[in-house]
């Protein structure tokens, strides 16, 4: 197996102490959003034989699997992350894989820059997604029942607000969330900035369940985004406890410490909350406009200890393990690629000692023997 010396992305709405306080090091007073592991083009991990996707590509099936590569070709299918949000993530929803391939084929044939600002389809991959919370974790996820949107909107007090009540109130509730999340984006920009105003003043006021959206428009004021982000459920993780973000879900994370798993992709379609592009008429085509519970994922323990967060995506497998005092030789081998992380305690695999934040790449059925008293998480594939 290889240690892997990951990348810290410093995105701007990365916290400045999470991933430090982890990792065990000094904060340089710089954002750090995320630690990428995995053999991401964009930035691999690094190993002492070179980049994880290098290895990868020297010989897919001896570092993957036959398996892994006949099912998900000669890469490998997912990308883990720590995620620190200082701040809100933009607003954003991914395709599901015919629309993304479809999306990207349309941009390859039109000419349109992989680096074009105004791309909306980097490759031609879904991106499913996991978080699990490391500490107190905050988000949205999913509409909220429109009627319930707009009781929430209505005890605002806010004149502006009453044609997207009146809406939310009609039937059937997909065409209302469509008719609102359109209205928002479609709306006059300087009125609109004066409703995000009045709304934001309002929602400061009222404390309550308005404080999330609160803290949403004093990060990004006068955007419509605050109002896209009304419509969600928020939701507050616990230590342990994860979301599963399928195709067309809208969401966003706006604080605290997790690890996040999701399909090889780079495919985001935004919402608001960002000074990014934001392309209304495919949005709309790829969101899903179906209110619901955001359906909080609890581990399922197995014999062995495995504690596994259950997704219906192949192209990832999340699962845990808290390794009591005393553990010894517990095999975690696997004909499949995994990379093992540690977020609590002191673990050895294999040859090496991992404290929190560390990480290794164990190649498809390479012994992975792990001792030690801490939290690991193992991230691999269901083939």
């Amino acid at each position: 197996m290889d240690r892997l010396d990951n990348t810290v992305r410093p995105y701007a709405w990365g916290s400045t102490t999470a991933i430090p306080a982890l990792l065990g090091t000094e904060p340089t007073g710089e954002p750090q959003a995320e630690m990428w592991m995995g053999a991401h083009p964009g930035a691999p991990s690094r190993t002492g034989r070179g980049t994880l996707a290098d290895l990868v590509a020297a010989d897919p099936e001896k570092e993957l699997g036959a398996a892994s590569v006949a099912r998900f070709g000669p890469h490998l299918p997912f990308l883990l992350k720590l995620l620190a949000a200082g701040a809100p993530l933009s607003l954003q929803v991914h395709p599901d894989l015919a629309q993304a391939q479809q999306g990207y084929a349309d941009e390859e044939r039109r000419g349109v820059p992989l680096d074009a600002p105004h791309r909306n389809y980097k490759d031609a991959n879904h991106k499913p997604e996991l978080i699990c919370a490391l500490t107190e974790f905050d988000g949205l996820c999913g509409f909220r029942a429109p009627t319930e949107t707009a009781d929430l909107l209505d005890g605002l007090g806010v004149a502006s607000l009453k044609p997207y009540v009146d809406l939310l109130r009609a039937h059937p509730e997909d065409a209302a969330l469509r008719e609102v999340l359109t209205a928002v984006l479609a709306a006059d920009p300087e009125e609109m900035s004066r409703t995000v105003a009045e709304t934001a003043a309002a929602c400061e006021r009222l404390g309550g369940v308005y404080a999330p959206y609160a803290g949403i428009a004093h990060h990004y004021p006068g955007d419509p985004g605050v109002l896209a982000a009304l419509l969600l459920n928020h939701v507050r993780l616990q230590p342990g406890e994860a979301l599963y973000l399928g195709a067309g879900i809208p969401h966003a994370y706006l604080n605290g410490l997790g690890v996040e798993i999701m399909a090889n992709s780079d495919n985001v379609l935004r919402c608001g909350l960002t000074p990014k592009h934001v392309d209304v008429p495919e949005l709309l085509r790829i969101v899903r406009f179906e209110p619901g519970d955001p359906g909080v994922l609890r581990p399922e323990a197995s014999p062995d200890g495995e504690e596994v967060y259950d997704t219906p995506t192949d192209e990832f497998r999340l699962s845990r393990y808290v390794l009591p005092e005393g553990t010894t030789g517990h095999d975690l081998t696997l004909a499949a690629p995994q990379i093992l992380l540690c977020t609590a305690g002191s673990v050895r695999a294999g040859e090496h000692d991992l404290t929190p934040g560390r990480s290794v790449f164990v190649p498809a059925g390479e012994k992975a023997e792990v001792s030690g008293n801490g939290t690991l998480f193992r991230a691999t594939v269901r083939v």
